[in-house]
């Protein structure tokens, strides 16, 4: 028997950003609804009505809801987030559009936590122009991971085609802070949360792992510092008497230039830019930011607002894309790793 579609929802993100440009974008697709019921989380009047398109662009239709109760699979659905008539101005972040990003978040949150969504999928936001009074986080990773009350979640940047899959231990922080907030504990929880993952999510059944040094040259035994020797190593040495393939740590700038990530499933970096900087360079056009350690569905693009370019009709919609098909994908994976084994 086939089981019914995800219900994924579409938060819309800065709409001074390219967001509503690359959800126009992924709902052209004709593949997304034999994938998923997609439902957006804005006046989709405002968002798409007066949207700078190319003249021979095709409209889309939906179905104008006041509750997700009434999503209706094989359509194309819009929850009413905001009232109020909203004009487009690309490139022009405001207090406005900080707003709507937020109540477009926190809707779509809402019906996640209620059932009424099976995933939910996030536009980029500026992380300065939507804080309020209610949202007091660095990201979208942090806020959901309160929110649903995870007691950790990991950033787990992932690429299909390549099979690229990139973790960072302590997110959004500031580098400075870094090695105090690099403690063996956090280090083993996000690591067990990575290999958790990858049998969970993405249906590895004996994941290998690889963890990156926080210091050049991992440390060069303690010359150029001692995290590698004080907190990864023996971390890393538990874990492999505990039966599970992880390796390391290994100096990020030749892990990186000689392909060895090639040979693992995941790679666990130490701080954000650490990780990011080389997962974007190889993957940036088709990368998904996807939330570990989450008790819902979370993917994102892995890219931002970018403003610069915001109503030009220029953005690239393949991570977006990419990150429905993958909060789709990981839905189903989920759905068979629930199921008892004679029910398969």
């Amino acid at each position: 028997m086939s089981r019914p579609l995800p219900r994924l929802g579409f938060s819309v993100g800065d709409l001074a950003g390219i967001g509503p440009e690359v959800i126009y974008k992924t709902l052209l697709d004709e593949r997304i609804l034999r994938l998923c019921t997609p439902v957006v989380y804005g006046t989709a009047t405002a968002l798409f009505d007066e949207f700078p398109v190319a003249e021979d662009a095709e409209p889309l239709a939906f179905r104008q809801l006041r509750d997700a109760a009434d999503i209706a699979p094989g359509r194309l659905n819009a929850v009413t987030c905001w009232d109020e008539d909203f004009h487009l101005a690309p490139g022009q972040p405001s207090a406005a559009t900080g707003q709507a990003a937020r109540e477009s978040l926190l809707a779509a949150s809402r019906d996640l936590k209620a059932g009424l969504l099976d995933g939910l999928v996030t536009a980029p936001i500026s992380k300065d122009n939507t804080q309020g009074p209610d949202f007091r986080y660095p990201g979208h990773t942090e806020f959901l991971t309160a929110y649903f009350g995870a007691p950790e979640s990991l950033m787990l940047l992932a690429d299909d085609e390549s099979g690229l899959r990139v973790a960072t231990a302590t997110g959004h922080v500031a580098l400075r802070d870094v090695p105090a907030r690099l403690t063996p504990d956090l280090l083993r929880k996000k690591i067990q949360l990575l290999l958790k993952s990858l049998k969970t999510d993405f249906g590895i059944d004996k994941p290998r792992v690889a963890v990156l040094g926080l210091n050049p040259h991992a440390g060069e035994n303690g010359l150029l510092g001692g995290e590698e020797i004080a907190v990864v190593e023996p971390v890393l040495k538990q874990f492999l008497h505990d039966g599970h393939l992880v390796f390391g740590p290994y100096p990020a700038d030749g892990y990186f230039g000689n392909g060895q990530f090639r040979q693992f499933d995941a790679t666990l970096s130490l701080y954000h830019d650490q990780g990011l900087i080389p997962f974007k360079l190889l993957a940036f056009e088709r990368g998904v930011n996807f939330t570990a350690g989450l008790p819902v569905v979370r993917t994102s693009p892995d890219h931002g607002t970018a403003y610069g370019i915001a109503g030009q009709y220029r953005a690239d919609a393949s991570s977006f894309r990419a990150a429905v098909f993958m909060a789709a994908d990981i839905w189903r994976q989920r759905q068979e790793a629930a199921e008892p084994r004679s029910a398969r």
